[in-house]
């Protein structure tokens, strides 16, 4: 970003735009890159494990099976843990046999991919499983997994304690998701609001908070009570990076609910959502292949590790599911092809639900990488992609004000808002710059506002100003929870007095309901 941007060209942002919108138009077809996870023909949850980052080195084996990708092929349909091999197959077996889920493993000496036609890119999943990670992502992988969570997936991270290098290449799991954090083309400030500790805790039991409307804590697989730490490591949570972090498992002598000494935590990014366990111990079963030094921390009557880790699989799912039957089920029906991966200019959705909800993403061109406003309604040249304001993600965004003299630009869209769900969040990144002095005045303003079908303000969420200045974008989310079940019109508004310029600029925006 730049912070000493005096004036900008107006009639170049909407003639841009406009050219863009008639080219799109002429070419009969309208496609946005990087698109929500593409939905399978059924309406299973569709979780990818990884097994393509050395996650059987040394002793671990942290993988559902030795097939792969599709572990139905060693057997169709599992009835113990031992129907498949590997020491999460646990965890693999547990979710088959509700028949709600179609499971698949990226094999080793694969590529992590988001929207390419490969039958295990991250587009045809609601989820990735990251266990335990031995080698360093690359770039591009870095990429496609940013992109995948930012536009609906869910990602669980599974770390260990520092110093567990178990290819010897010089990267442990904790400096491995550190890494992806911090040094990525998507977003490198802390998006989602935690960071691994560089510790090895030899042994702990930590505890949960108490939380009994917490769906990973309290899901359809039973309640969470604690977890187990046979060397490990915990998270340092940053609320103020990401205000949607949460700890919901601490080791001892930390404080429930604070920042520090998290063992397990949640949060979200864009539109998806984002879990972290602290030790690769919880998710072994003790069984796998042989060779294998393994330990039963799945069943530790310490803890209560297969509820949290199978709540927090439906959670970053999407929702809800129906805990695992005693008796076998049938057989997974998996896809006769491979779901498209070609990018939709439609709200992405998830086929989940909890009651009535269906969980989606409702806003419409939420990085408005149309090149065009619609469906928002905009000023003239509010949307564009000039090279003084560049778009968080993408290449466009919305630019209000930045001229320098008085002016008044505006932002909306409706949206109709379902019943019964748990969670609306109304999310966007917003960058202010300004040419104004003053660090306490403001003279130049943006108000977020929910208006009625009417036109009538409902309610101010914030207003920001030139004091808000920032060197780069800062996540902003509401909770539009009192609004269920209205159609409702999301507003910006900004207003620039007579002399010193400041721009509000807004991208990937976002309206969940889950």
């Amino acid at each position: 970003m730049t912070d000493s941007v005096l004036l900008r060209s107006r009639f170049g942002a909407a003639f841009v735009a406009v050219a863009a919108s008639a080219a799109l138009a002429g070419a009969g077809a309208l496609v946005v890159a990087g698109g929500g996870p593409a939905q399978a023909a059924t309406a299973k949850h569709r979780v990818l494990f990884d097994d393509s980052k050395a996650e059987t080195a040394g002793n671990a084996d942290w993988i559902i099976s030795t097939s792969m990708p599709d572990p139905t092929k060693q057997n169709a349909s599992p009835s113990a843990e031992t129907d498949w091999t590997g020491a999460i197959s646990s965890w693999g077996v547990a979710l088959q046999k509700t028949g709600n889920y179609q499971l698949d493993t990226l094999p080793s000496g694969s590529t992590i991919t988001y929207g390419t036609s490969a039958a295990t890119d991250l587009a045809n999943f609601d989820e990735f499983v990251l266990p335990e990670p031995n080698i360093v992502l690359s770039s591009a992988e870095k990429t496609a997994l940013m992109k995948f969570v930012q536009n609906g997936g869910g990602l669980f991270l599974i770390s260990d304690h520092t110093g567990s290098d178990r290819n010897n290449d010089g990267w442990d799991s904790p400096k491995i998701i550190n890494d992806l954090m911090t040094n990525n083309t998507v977003d490198n400030t802390d998006p989602f609001g935690f960071s691994v500790d560089l510790k090895n805790i030899v042994s702990d039991t930590p505890r949960a908070i108490s939380d009994a409307s917490n769906p990973v804590l309290n899901g359809a697989f039973g309640a969470v009570t604690g977890s187990v730490i046979y060397n490990g490591t915990t998270e340092t949570l940053h609320p103020a990076d990401n205000p949607n972090v949460k700890g919901l498992l601490y080791a001892t002598g930390s404080t429930a609910g604070g920042t520090t000494g998290a063992f397990f935590a949640t949060s979200t990014f864009g539109s998806g959502r984002v879990a972290i366990w602290g030790d690769s111990s919880t998710i072994d079963d003790g069984t796998g292949e042989s060779g294998k030094s393994l330990f039963n921390g799945w069943n530790d009557p310490k803890g209560t590790d297969s509820q949290l880790a199978l709540n927090a699989t439906a959670w970053l799912a999407g929702g809800g599911t129906t805990p695992p039957s005693s008796s076998s089920s049938t057989p997974t029906t998996r896809p006769s092809s491979t779901p498209s991966t070609t990018p939709s200019t439609s709200p992405s959705t998830s086929s989940s639900s909890q009651g009535s909800c269906t969980a989606a993403q409702l806003l419409g061109n939420p990085g408005f990488e149309t090149g065009a406003a619609a469906p928002w309604t905009a000023s003239s040249g509010v949307v564009n992609n000039a090279a003084d304001e560049p778009a968080r993600t993408g290449s466009w965004d919305a630019w209000l004000d930045g001229t320098g003299a008085a002016r008044t630009d505006t932002l909306s869209q409706a949206v109709t808002l379902p019943t019964g769900c748990a969670g609306y969040r109304f999310g966007f990144w917003l960058h202010t710059d300004t040419a104004e002095t003053s660090t306490t005045k403001a003279y130049d303003t943006l108000k977020v506002q929910v208006l009625n079908s009417s036109g009538t303000v409902l309610s101010t969420l914030a207003t920001f100003s030139n004091v808000n200045a920032s060197s780069g974008y800062v996540q902003h989310t509401y909770d539009l929870s009192a609004y269920a079940g209205q159609a409702v019109t999301l507003k910006f508004t900004g207003a620039e007095d007579y002399e010193y310029q400041t721009s509000f600029v807004i991208d990937d925006t976002s309206v969940s309901v889950s």
